[in-house]
């Protein structure tokens, strides 16, 4: 991010580059930390959702921190100026990384790093041939899938002075500032009232609020908010805190099934794979809203036909429910894979659970 920051008349290619290292930065500190929660998740089932709880809290804080901030920052310092302070929690993730202390594996058997690679690819296969474990990844996929990604017309449609609303980019900024804030309500709620229940039933009221929340885009655009009295702003602050809400309400149950689906010696791996299946489900979702948006003509200055989109996606939002018998119909705080594939490698190389920082995590939860 300093790079794009610092460097005027950086090649396209090398910027990509920069964006994806950017990236790739970020899902390796995910990655390392979704490792420790999983882990414990395996020893201490019942925990599963408060530990995923206490990550969306993080992660909602965070967001409206950056998404208040943002339209700020671009308005006083530029976009590459942005670039140059988004290079700061980068740094925080170092020092943290350079801070945190964890015991070190003796004896590593380098020579083996082939072979633990094959029994790691073994383990993963049959993980996945696991019943509950493939159906799961095939439902959270459709889920996401089916979630048309139609942000892009619709922020166009936000920013246009002639049949939008005309918001500039910090009120666009606190918009979003405020969805964070709907996502935190809905970790609350999750964590409070939720995370108790089975699966299904969360997951089946999450994807039919989801769908009618989608509807609420059709009475922004068609104007019928005007003709009811509310201002655009308004509403528009309603439905983005209602819709983050009820998206991390569906998103928390995916998180706590993931990590209990993860076999023990390769939590971080295998959470790593089943993240990748549900970004593989966000990108389809990308790409058919795109292409959804490109069919009916909607451009950054035509909208006639965007309220159909809308209407399509909302529609296809209600279709995971018929897959809802993908989802295992287990209590939530006990374990899902059987026994064996939870038993962890005891040896030289290997380290023990409780020997992991994320150990007080657990106790103090």
């Amino acid at each position: 991010m300093l790079v794009l920051s610092l460097h005027k008349n950086l090649h396209l290619a090398f910027a990509l580059l920069s964006l994806v290292a950017g990236s790739a930065g970020i899902a390796i500190a995910d990655v390392a930390i979704d490792a420790c929660v999983t882990q414990h998740t395996i020893s201490n089932p019942s925990l599963a959702g408060d530990m995923q709880s206490l990550c969306g809290l993080s992660s909602s804080i965070g967001a409206f921190i950056g998404f208040s901030l943002s339209g700020f920052f671009v308005h006083l310092v530029g976009a590459k100026g942005v670039f140059g302070l988004l290079s700061i929690p980068a740094s925080l993730v170092v020092l943290v990384g350079i801070l945190l202390r964890e015991p070190h594996v003796r004896n590593f058997a380098y020579k083996r790093v082939m072979e633990k690679f094959v029994d790691a690819s073994k383990a993963m296969w049959t993980t996945l041939k696991c019943r509950d474990v493939w159906r799961s990844c095939l439902y959270m996929y459709l889920s996401l899938a089916l979630g048309l990604h139609i942000h892009e017309g619709m922020f166009y449609w936000y920013t246009d002075a002639k049949e939008g609303p005309s918001f500039s980019q910090e009120v666009v900024g606190s918009i979003f500032s405020v969805g964070a804030v709907g996502s935190l309500f809905g970790v609350l709620l999750y964590q409070n009232l939720l995370k108790s229940h089975p699966f299904r039933d969360i997951l089946f009221w999450a994807q039919l609020l989801s769908g009618m929340s989608g509807l609420l885009d059709l009475v922004l655009v068609l104007r019928i908010n005007l003709k009811l009295g509310m201002p655009d702003y308004f509403f528009v602050v309603i439905d983005e805190a209602i819709s983050r809400m009820v998206g991390r309400i569906k998103w928390m149950p995916f998180l706590v099934l993931s990590s209990k689906l993860c076999p023990a010696g390769i939590e971080g791996t295998f959470f790593a794979l089943i993240m990748s299946i549900d970004h593989i489900g966000l990108l389809s979702s990308a790409w058919s809203g795109g292409l959804v948006l490109h069919i009916l003509k909607v451009t950054r200055t035509q909208f006639d036909n965007l309220w159909i989109a809308i209407v399509i996606r909302s529609l296809l939002r209600l279709i995971p429910i018929g897959f809802l018998f993908l989802i295992p119909r287990s209590d939530p705080n006990l374990s899902i894979l059987p026994s064996e594939l939870l038993r962890t490698k005891k040896g030289n190389d290997v380290l023990e659970t409780e020997n992991i920082e994320m150990a007080s995590l657990v106790n103090s939860i």
